[in-house]
């Protein structure tokens, strides 16, 4: 039996064998070739790629046979950073001129998990398209794939590393110290190759693939995976770099910080003439008031698939979620590849820019980290909706409102700062962020709509019963 819950937001997502099993993968390929030829031509090609976890290989077979089963033609590219995998879409492999393409990636999941991010003609295939994808599925499960495991190899690794050794080569020397953290996911398929022809200075951490993780889960937005790297930034190392399991999200660090998206995202702007940046609801104000200054900084909804297409659709000079996944439009393809951001953040060090003193500068707040509340799939987006309808006429204690902003979720701005809260797209919590100008209010704010979220609870519950 296929489970809808599979069919994200985002992305394909499961656990192998019991929800992303042979019968499962053979008919998403199949069904996905059937759209991808209604999209594209009649014989389209697919570059293929994946991540470090053990059963990729496997999921590669499955997808291969359903593709082919619909017409598809498979360029496949072995063990690739997601990165890669979206530049090979762009590319000429032998006078072919890809027109989709499937990361099979479990990304920052557990090793038991694995799943498939997916572009049709360079547009994310998702939300209402992955669905209707599912729903098709569901109805057709029962239908029976061969074996056909034929495909063109491509090399889309070299590349990748001869764009990304042209496009940096003025990088070539550079002294300063720092250290990488690959988290044994797949940024060095490629990452410390560049980084040695270009002779820079680095030390790696956990560079060699391995999907069962051995020495720490490979998501750079928990401090506690990062507690390796930030040793290194205590001895000779000025500056660290961490990844994500299928490298499309980066963590930097300096010895004093740990430099979110956001702020990354404003520091790029600075370098920028009429910057024009697309930016999360979860983002920092600081980054919206001072890239407004001098360009243009768009709020939009969360998640790697939305920006992309709002990128694109405002032709921005790039895009940014506080968690680390960067999209530059500006010099480049407008895709999240964290290996690219890396050399990006070399190039403003390598231009002067004296990070830390950046930061220093910036109006100082108080914010809270992503704070998950439990809920369920079927309540997260009612409770959303009823919590919409109480700040119409919000409590009598609750902070002076300014304005709300609903494009994802409720981001409720106050005199002072502001608080957000959204439904995840892909798991059952409400996220709340929150932050303030002053400490004390930060907290204020927390409160407050938390104390919003009951009482939202309890009148779903009572209209219920």
């Amino acid at each position: 039996m296929i489970k809808k819950s599979i069919f994200r937001e985002y992305d394909i997502r499961g656990i192998v064998d019991e929800e992303l099993n042979e019968q499962s993968v053979k008919l998403i390929a199949y069904y996905l070739g059937l759209e991808i030829i209604k999209k594209t031509v009649k014989t389209p090609y697919v570059v293929v790629g994946y991540d470090a976890r053990t059963h990729s290989p496997r999921l590669f077979e499955y997808l291969t046979s359903g593709f082919n089963k619909a017409g598809v033609k498979v360029l496949g590219m072995g063990m690739v950073a997601t990165g890669v995998n979206y530049f090979a879409s762009y590319q000429t492999f032998n006078g072919i001129k890809p027109n989709a393409s499937v990361m099979i990636t479990g990304s920052h999941n557990p090793s038991e998990y694995n799943g498939f991010k997916i572009s049709v003609n360079n547009t994310p295939f998702f939300a209402d398209d992955i669905y209707a994808l599912g729903d098709e599925i569901i109805k057709n499960q029962n239908i029976k794939i061969e074996d056909n495991k034929q495909f063109e190899k491509i090399n889309a690794k070299a590349m990748y590393i001869d764009f990304m050794l042209k496009e940096f080569s003025f990088l070539k020397g550079f002294d300063i110290p720092f250290a990488i953290d690959c988290g044994n996911g797949v940024a060095n398929t490629v990452l410390c190759e560049i980084l040695d022809r270009l002779e820079l200075n680095y030390k790696g951490l956990y560079c060699d693939p391995d999907g069962t993780f051995p020495n720490h889960h490979p998501d750079p937005s928990e401090e506690k995976n990062l507690h390796d790297l930030k040793e290194l930034l205590k001895d000779e190392a000025l500056y660290g770099f961490a990844y994500d399991g299928d490298a499309d999200r980066i963590a930097f660090l300096t010895k004093k910080y740990n430099v979110k998206g956001d702020i990354l995202a404003l520091l790029f702007a600075k370098t920028m003439k009429d910057p024009i940046v697309v930016g999360e609801v979860k983002c920092t104000q600081v980054m919206y008031d001072i890239i407004n200054e001098t360009g243009k900084a768009i709020m939009y909804k969360t998640g790697h698939s939305n920006l992309k297409v709002k990128l694109k659709e405002v032709n921005a000079h790039l895009a940014a979620e506080v968690s680390g996944h960067i999209f530059f439009n500006d010099r480049y393809y407008g895709f999240d590849d964290a290996v690219y951001a890396t050399f990006r953040i070399l190039e403003l060090i390598h231009n002067g820019m004296d990070i830390d003193k950046q930061i220093e500068k910036l109006p100082k707040t108080y914010s809270t980290e992503e704070i998950k509340i439990k809920t369920t799939e079927d309540e997260k987006f009612l409770l959303i909706d009823k919590i919409k309808e109480l700040l119409k006429n919000p409590p009598k204690n609750f902070p002076k409102i300014v304005d709300i902003i609903d494009v994802d979720g409720v981001r409720i701005n106050f005199r002072h700062g502001w608080g957000l809260v959204r439904a995840s797209n892909t798991t059952p919590v409400l996220v709340t962020r929150f932050e303030s100008t002053n400490e004390q209010m930060a907290k204020e704010y927390e409160e407050e709509v938390n104390k919003l979220i009951l009482l939202a609870k309890d009148e779903l519950s009572n209209s219920s019963n």
